[in-house]
């Protein structure tokens, strides 16, 4: 059950983190990714960036890196219409949230930890949103806490792949407290 802490209340000394807001994920007429909760939540993310202020907020960008190898290449196989270079509109950060963000990241991975490691740091305070919840989110979540850093899930500013699929993998955080907190 998700703890009751207003938005207003997610820490805003720490740093939100958006996990890829780009149209590809956004729109489920865009790409077969793309969200049905979408639109109910790049709001609230926007009033959350604006709370956090540029300098706080963290954008993070999906883009295809069949290098990889391993499991990537039958995923790829699976999602062709991915293969397109991290440049094509596809990728872009939507538009709500393009000037949001001080820091852009990009993987060509589902968990940003890695990435944002660098620049947070392991005993961080983070607030995650974006999408979606039951894939890169989950997938950020989860080392980012086995590390050391501090993370709220704020279930309202997260779409999943399904409403189903994002109170699973909400449920599945919540499993991770005191280090994961579904706010």
């Amino acid at each position: 059950m998700a703890e009751d802490i207003p938005r207003d209340q997610v820490d805003p000394g720490g740093w939100l983190v958006v996990v890829d807001p780009q149209s590809v994920f956004a729109d489920p007429g865009t790409s077969p990714w793309g969200s049905p909760m979408w639109a109910s939540t790049v709001e609230r993310i926007a009033a959350l960036a604006a709370q956090h202020g540029p300098e706080r907020t963290v954008v993070t960008r999906f883009v295809a890196d069949p290098s990889l190898g391993g499991s990537w290449g039958p995923y790829y196989e699976e999602w062709p219409f991915a293969l397109v270079p991290d440049e094509d509109p596809l990728y872009a950060v939507v538009p709500d949230l393009r000037d949001a963000a001080g820091h852009v990241l990009t993987a060509g991975t589902f968990g940003k930890w890695p990435v944002l490691r660098e620049l947070v740091g392991d005993d961080a305070c983070l607030a995650l949103t974006g999408v979606s919840t039951d894939c890169c989110v989950l997938s950020t979540a989860l080392p980012a806490a086995d590390a050391g850093a501090t993370v709220r899930v704020v279930a309202d500013a997260c779409a999943g792949s399904t409403p189903e699929n994002h109170e699973r993998a909400l449920a599945a955080m919540e499993l991770y407290g005191p280090q994961i907190t579904v706010v």
